[in-house]
């Protein structure tokens, strides 16, 4: 199973105290959120990863070779070219030579999490599986669960309707990928690269594709957009990440 990370975007609603820096790169105690996620996807057996960056990608691509110079062998750069004016579907997108054919399991790059959190996502035998916590998260895209699987995912489900809160964490089998680039394709060619790619996700679903998925279980996460985010993963969430050996 190959990883892949969306870091292309630009984080400008916490940039007013990160400064001109990739959210990935935000730390706790010297450790980046991206280190936390490369880290993660070790431990959970994951031996390739993609990154797909745009702004400030150079910042990114030096922090990786000089983190892991030992096997940056593990890693593939992709560049979305239009990450000032696109969202997360085009970033994985422009991914989608490198991924076809493959299993993977795809990260916004401003998730942190516990690592055995991933560990059940990337063992999911559905076609296709997301993250989600049984508890609501404002701001955060919910999910609605019928029968065991994942029938809509949106951020104007209420509270009412709600099942969960997805993570921003996706596992696609290899033919469920097949099927997903080319639902990406059209999307993309109809010029809808404002989206998020959960749109592609839940086309399928309404056409049929069983959509999985694997709870965050009462582990710590958080989805870093702003200032309090921040500080709610810095006091709920840095402090828990331990992982094993990360080779």
């Amino acid at each position: 199973m190959k990883a892949l990370i969306l870091a292309a975007g630009r984080g400008t609603r916490i940039r007013s105290i990160h400064g001109e820096r990739p959210k990935c790169l935000i730390s706790f105690k010297g450790e980046a959120i991206l280190d936390h996620q490369i880290n993660g996807l070790f431990a959970a057996g994951i031996r390739e990863i993609g990154i797909v960056v745009g702004y400030e990608s150079g910042q990114i691509v030096r922090h990786v070779q000089a983190r892991y110079r030992e096997c940056l062998h593990r890693f593939h750069f992709l560049h979305n070219p239009k990450f000032e004016t696109t969202n997360n579907i085009y970033s994985l997108w422009v991914a989608r030579e490198w991924l076809r054919g493959e299993q993977f399991i795809v990260l916004n790059a401003d998730v942190l999490c516990e690592p055995a959190i991933l560990i059940p996502a990337v063992k999911s035998a559905t076609p296709i599986s997301m993250i989600v916590d049984p508890e609501w998260r404002d701001e955060t895209m919910k999910v609605i669960i019928r029968n065991g699987h994942v029938i809509e995912m949106s951020k104007k489900i209420s509270r009412v309707e709600f099942s969960g809160t997805y993570m921003g964490v996706t596992t696609f089998s290899a033919q469920a990928a097949h099927d997903f680039f080319e639902c990406l394709d059209r999307i993309v060619g109809e010029g809808r690269v404002n989206e998020f790619f959960n749109v592609a996700v839940q086309e399928l679903a309404d056409n049929g594709m069983k959509v999985g998925f694997t709870s965050t279980a009462g582990l710590s996460w958080a989805e870093i957009d702003d200032p309090s985010d921040l500080a709610f993963a810095r006091e709920h969430v840095f402090p828990k990440l331990h992982y094993a050996s990360a080779a």
